[in-house]
């Protein structure tokens, strides 16, 4: 029997320490090919301006920006110490031409309506405090026929996927974060529910063995 939710903190990792350590995983993680660069351009995000929300310390967006051409990023960051870590790795790939991290909440993205022509975001949906406002914005943002994709953990993974994830986690530091955030993820039906409330439809909502991927155009 998979148990409720746990509700995690919407404020991000704030810390120093903290910050570092997410840092070093997520590092290890991009070092490791582990990030989800070819889900994202799978989707057919590979052009234009994209939004990302929640880049911690930006590795995602920066691969993405990696191997994409004539791309640029804006991403939503709520950290401070997240934002200057993420702008100080933009500076070793170079591209601080191309992406503008800005503090700020995803359920209030400080950015015009129809702007964007992609938006992604990976390992921030269990964060949020009001998810429906979250993805109602990004919508908003999205031109007409912008693509989207948000993916996350699920806490109904099986036992043996939680195990290898928590093996492989380094540093140590963070494995009690990985927990907490197992906990506060979301069942796929949690999702398509709470997707039916807030969004006009042309969702989808697919599983994977680490957790789930959701889809979309928003309609032109």
């Amino acid at each position: 029997m998979v148990k409720p939710r746990k509700i995690e903190t919407g404020e991000g990792i704030q810390g120093d320490l903290d910050v570092r350590h997410y840092d070093r995983m997520m590092r290890r993680m991009r070092d490791k090919g582990w990030l989800e660069i070819r889900d994202i351009l799978k989707t057919g995000i590979n052009r234009g301006l994209a939004l990302e929300v929640g880049p911690g310390p930006g590795y995602l967006g920066l691969e993405w920006l990696k191997k994409t051409t004539g791309t640029c990023l804006k991403a939503v960051e709520i950290s401070p110490a997240m934002i200057e870590i993420a702008r100080r790795n933009a500076g070793e790939y170079g591209f601080t031409d191309r992406v503008e991290y800005v503090k700020g909440d995803g359920g209030n993205i400080p950015f015009h309506d129809n702007l964007f022509d992609a938006a992604f975001t990976n390992g921030s949906l269990h964060e949020w405090a009001e998810p429906k406002n979250v993805l109602r914005e990004i919508y908003r943002v999205l031109k007409p026929g912008g693509k989207y994709m948000v993916s996350d953990l699920r806490r109904d993974m099986h036992l043996l996927v939680k195990w290898f994830m928590q093996a492989v986690t380094k540093p140590n530091e963070i494995r009690p974060g990985l927990r907490s955030s197992i906990a506060a993820s979301y069942l796929v039906e949690e999702i398509e529910a709470l997707l039916q409330e807030c969004l006009p439809g042309g969702f989808r909502v697919e599983k994977k063995a680490m957790g789930l991927v959701i889809t979309g155009t928003k309609a032109g």
